[in-house]
């Protein structure tokens, strides 16, 4: 029997914990998200309306993923130079105060600073995680599976913060009187913490920590073929994918609620298809019968998709045709995020964690811009459906963008896995004519 560690590189137990790592932050924002409003209504009181709480939480989601694209890529070269273990553990232990710290919050500006906090720790663990396996894979097709399964903790922890947060707190408010702005959601972010500190204590034992110099060195030689506008372009391409997203979840809820009159339970379950449907096609992607390198050739189609997608969503007349609309963005957007992840960080060398961790800011950067272009376009009178024209136009870019990619990501003297091949030395003659060694 073939042993699981030895023929991938990652442990289970280190995969388990990478996992969770992930899982838990993106819980934590989960919960946090759709009982924002809640907790800053209760800290404005009398004194405030409608129009400031909706500036307040759209101010206080830009500010933590803004958090994220500022810190992910220090944290990233951090981890390259100090180890992996070490970041994580700053990651989990700092983002487990702050969530706790927000559990018990009795003022607006203590909610923006716990934002930030929030968003400078969480950066510290899914580029972490990420590079970590890049270091410990030892082969493409463990690197580009092992990749997807933290993405698939990332979607599965925000799929259920929301739900978990709802049910936990409204449970508390029943039972338990607690005091705090947060009120009844103390309980869920609380347990967030706590679980946050524990994944802390199991990565403290299990994951090793990976240093630059301890990377393997057969799959950091350097190639010569490959473009240095090669990272950047993927990177760019991360950047308008996540760009689409948040125009389109937020154009989603906005055009559900005033354009179709559709109720809260249509609304939620509108996104919850869109995270369902990314969760199969991520685990579909990069599954035994998909060869890596071949994941590839998908990122022109699912573009061209996503752009096709964009364009047809303010014209989807009813509830049912939105449904196929979503189907077709989700899937696009969901299978782009893990194959651009994977060829990133096949291409990053030694530089995993620093290179990861743009992507992470970009990604990070995207939603900020593609949420509020949502917001503040949808509406436009000269323009209607702006911000869906717009993001597009903008994807169709990205689709010209990537036209040339299959060919540049793999190399001439490389295979398809990304390894570099042995090229011999043409042969040098001595003053006989014979060759030499």
């Amino acid at each position: 029997m073939i042993n699981r560690a030895t023929s991938t590189g990652v442990p289970l137990s280190v995969m388990v914990v990478l996992m969770l790592s992930v899982f838990t932050v993106s819980m934590g924002y989960g919960i946090v998200l759709p009982l924002l409003p809640y907790v800053i209504e209760q800290l404005l009181g009398a004194s405030g309306d409608a129009g400031q709480v909706s500036r307040a939480t759209g101010l206080l989601t830009a500010l933590y993923t803004l958090a994220l694209f500022l810190f992910a890529p220090a944290w990233g070269r951090l981890s390259d130079r100090c180890g992996r273990r070490a970041i994580l553990l700053v990651g989990l232990i700092g983002f487990s105060v702050t969530m706790l710290t927000f559990a018990f919050i009795e003022n607006l500006t203590s909610i923006y600073a716990e934002r930030f906090l929030g968003g400078l720790f969480s950066a510290a663990v899914t580029p972490v995680a990420l590079a970590a396996i890049g270091d410990l894979a030892t082969t493409e097709e463990a690197r580009a599976r092992r990749l997807t399964f933290v993405s698939l903790a990332g979607i599965s922890g925000f799929l259920l913060g929301p739900m978990l947060g709802v049910f936990v707190s409204r449970g508390a408010a029943n039972m338990l009187p607690i005091a705090g702005a947060a009120g009844s959601l103390a309980l869920p972010l609380a347990g967030t913490a706590i679980l946050a500190l524990f994944v802390a204590a199991a990565a403290a034992i299990v994951v090793p920590g990976t240093k630059e110099s301890d990377a393997h060195a057969k799959r950091y030689r350097p190639d010569s073929a490959t473009s240095p506008w090669l990272v950047p372009m993927l990177l760019a391409l991360a950047f308008i994918v996540s760009a689409a997203v948040g125009v389109f979840e937020v154009g989603l809820a906005l055009r559900g609620k005033q354009n179709l009159g559709l109720t809260q339970y249509q609304i939620a379950l509108m996104f919850t298809e869109c995270s369902l449907v990314m969760f199969v096609v991520q685990a579909i992607a990069f599954s035994p019968w998909i060869k890596p390198e071949t994941t590839r050739w998908f990122i022109a189609p699912a573009l061209a998709v996503l752009a096709a997608g964009l364009f047809l969503v303010p014209r989807a007349s009813d509830f049912t045709l939105m449904l196929v609309v979503i189907g077709a963005v989700a899937a696009s957007a969901g299978i782009l995020s893990p194959i651009l992840t994977y060829w990133i960080s096949s291409k990053a060398g030694k530089a995993q964690g620093a290179e990861l961790g743009k992507q992470t800011a970009a990604s990070s950067l995207g939603v900020t811009v593609g949420s509020a272009a949502g917001g503040l376009l949808f509406d436009v009178t000269l323009l209607p459906n702006a911000s869906f024209l717009l993001m597009t136009l903008f994807t169709g870019f990205g689709l010209l963008l990537s036209l040339g990619l299959p060919n540049m990501l793999v190399s001439r003297k490389g295979g398809e896995d990304g390894e570099v091949r042995h090229v011999p030395k043409p042969p040098t003659y001595a003053a006989t004519g014979r060759p030499t060694a």
